[in-house]
């Protein structure tokens, strides 16, 4: 990676948003740079809670479904760090809900594996299957389970 990469993603970490906007104009091809671990710059602002920075990034040409090395999208990374409000964004700009990543598991398993209520009834509402197991065999509910969540149990079996 070259040292403006760096730069780039460096301004993300920090939510620069000024910054990213001025790079983008400079060097539109950054919106498809990975950084070390193979992070977007999407999956890697929505990582650090930049919401503001998510419309910017997404007005440049990032893939909203775009994923990391570990075949996470930017909207699992929200679904197990709780950010409800960049949930709802992701979401309502077309984010997939159903997508999975190298481990077969979904935003809704993530959702309900972090105990993170309020996107897992977000992710319900915005059409997320139930239904889908991941790697291991085990569905969100067998998730819910798992982690001893009546209310999360509740929410699924609803």
């Amino acid at each position: 990676m070259d040292s403006k990469t760096d730069i780039f993603f460096n301004e993300i970490r920090t939510g620069n948003k000024k910054a990213v906007q001025q790079m983008l104009l400079e060097i539109p091809d950054l919106i498809k740079a990975q950084d070390q671990r193979g992070s977007t710059p999407l999956v890697l602002c929505t990582y650090y809670n930049h919401i503001d920075m998510v419309d910017v990034l997404l007005d440049n040409g990032a893939d909203i479904n775009a994923k990391d090395a570990s075949g996470n999208t930017a909207l699992m990374g929200v679904c197990f760090k709780g950010f409800t409000k960049i949930a709802e964004k992701l979401i309502s700009s077309g984010a997939d809900v159903n997508t999975r990543n190298n481990m077969g598991a979904t935003c809704l398993i993530y959702a309900v594996t972090f105990n993170n209520l309020d996107i897992a009834k977000l992710l319900l509402d915005n059409g997320a299957d139930i239904s889908i197991k991941d790697s291991k065999g085990n569905s969100a509910l067998d998730h819910a389970k798992i982690q001893g969540s009546p209310t999360m149990i509740d929410l699924l079996e609803g």
